[in-house]
């Protein structure tokens, strides 16, 4: 993901630095200079970086299975847990229950 994003600046900072060298140098041009470059940029690593977006997208996408199977297992674990806690409590509670036969 880092590399994905460290290629990313550097293409836009080239294309930044190549249509400063086409003549964009100016005050009043630093706007298209930057939304030049960005357009350029974009275009470029749509084209050129796509296997670097698609291993970040398969890392995330590994990541977030991984989370989701650990909260499945800690919430069947809790689950489970609570289930024996209640039939414990059940098995307490019909024990120190009295029955009318105690009273007599």
């Amino acid at each position: 993901m880092v590399r994905y994003t460290l290629l990313r600046f550097l293409v836009f900072f080239g294309c930044l630095a190549l249509l400063w060298l086409l003549g964009l140098r100016s005050r009043d041009e630093e706007v298209w200079l930057v939304a030049g470059a960005a357009v350029l940029s974009l275009a470029i690593s749509f084209v050129v970086l796509r296997p670097f977006r698609n291993e970040a997208s398969e890392t995330i996408q590994r990541r977030v299975d991984a989370r989701r199977e650990a909260m499945e297992r800690k919430a069947a674990a809790s689950a489970a847990g609570r289930d024996a806690a209640e039939e414990d409590a059940e098995d307490e509670v019909g024990r120190t229950r009295s029955t009318p036969d105690d009273f007599r």
